[in-house]
């Protein structure tokens, strides 16, 4: 996804200035955008010469030519669906906006079709016991389950591979043989795979201190029993874009309280509510991060990807959640992983 900054223009700008950014930039579009940096329309050199062909000048505004209803996606859109309507609509670009309707890229097709190698490490945290899945897990370490007759561990490698980030760590304990023997050093998936033994229980964050080589540019951390659609280069930008120290990825969660809530003050009863439902954000096992972080994480102790957040947060680092509307599943009870199964051939 390309930066934007350069052919952002406001919505009061002149036919000139627009000329003028669409001639630096060299990608042949303008995005026009409010004061919120909400996506207004966009603006083409063609549009522009239409307009003067009609009798505007240099020095009149581009509202009347601005194009209100551009094809756009959002943040949340898979690589899959971001060519589906590409290809639909017959374009080479489209704007990325955010769940406010804030733009934050602008995507090339023909980065999707060809994505370019990207050396940020991807960290997969796969040493957990798999407890819940028993007895699927006595021999089997969970990520190493097959969904859709592979390993979820390979649909995850083989996501990110997608998306250009093959340079994967795997932070192994349980049965990190069956791991091994399987992936070996990832060239018959396309990726390049280095180990890291727990010999403890370290946590999501804590295994981070056992890095062989430390990340110097932002690094991805995923749990390795989660299947999900999410688009990990969006993700890699969205991080950028707000200068973030982490980001989190999280997912709405809602629950029905069966009851009739009563609300009292003083024993004089205010209202009651039925059976009210309560959303929620909540982590969704896939994170972000800056090379900073490492310095905030103890060595060998067991530390948790929450005792970290809460560590950026308490140190006045920038911690942002990137909100997720794709397929995902955490696989950590045998309904899921049945569920995934059901799935898998509908979404994969």
């Amino acid at each position: 996804m390309k930066n934007i900054d350069n052919i952002k223009i406001n919505k009061n700008a002149t036919i000139k200035e627009a000329l003028e950014i669409i001639d630096k930039a060299a990608m042949q579009i303008a995005l026009i955008v409010d004061d919120d940096d909400r996506l207004i329309g966009t603006l083409t050199d063609g549009d522009i010469r239409r307009g003067l062909l009609k009798g505007l000048t240099l020095d009149s505004s581009i509202e009347s030519i601005t194009f209100t209803t551009p094809t756009i996606a959002t943040i949340s859109d898979t690589k899959e669906e971001i060519l589906k309507i590409a290809l639909a609509k017959k374009l080479h670009q489209i704007p990325i906006v955010d769940e406010n309707g804030k733009i934050v890229g602008i995507q090339e097709i023909e980065e999707l079709i060809k994505p370019r190698q990207k050396t940020n490490k991807v960290v997969l945290m796969v040493g957990g016991l798999g407890t819940r899945l028993r007895p699927l897990t006595d021999n089997t370490p969970k990520p190493m389950l097959k969904v859709g007759n592979k390993p979820i561990l390979q649909t995850i490698i083989e996501k990110f591979a997608e998306y250009g980030y093959a340079n994967i760590v795997m932070c192994v304990n349980y049965k990190s043989h069956v791991i091994q023997e399987y992936f070996g050093d990832g060239g018959e998936f396309g990726v390049s795979i280095e180990y890291v033994f727990e010999e403890q229980r370290m946590g999501t964050a804590g295994a981070l201190s056992l890095l062989h080589v430390k990340p110097t540019e932002p690094f991805f951390v995923m749990n390795g029993d989660l299947l999900t659609n999410v688009n990990f280069e969006h993700l890699h930008d969205y991080h950028l874009a707000n200068n973030a120290t982490g980001t989190m990825c999280v997912r709405e969660y809602d629950f029905q309280v069966p009851y009739g809530v009563v609300h009292v003050k003083n024993s004089k009863i205010l209202s009651i509510e039925e059976k009210p439902t309560h959303k929620f954000f909540v982590s969704a096992g896939i994170y972000m991060l800056s090379p900073e972080v490492l310095e905030l994480i103890p060595q060998n102790k067991f530390y948790d990807m929450p005792t970290l957040f809460d560590k950026i947060i308490s140190d006045n680092k920038n911690a942002i959640s990137f909100p997720l509307r794709e397929y995902w599943l955490d696989i950590g009870r045998i309904e899921e992983y049945k569920k995934a199964n059901d799935e898998y051939g509908e979404v994969f």
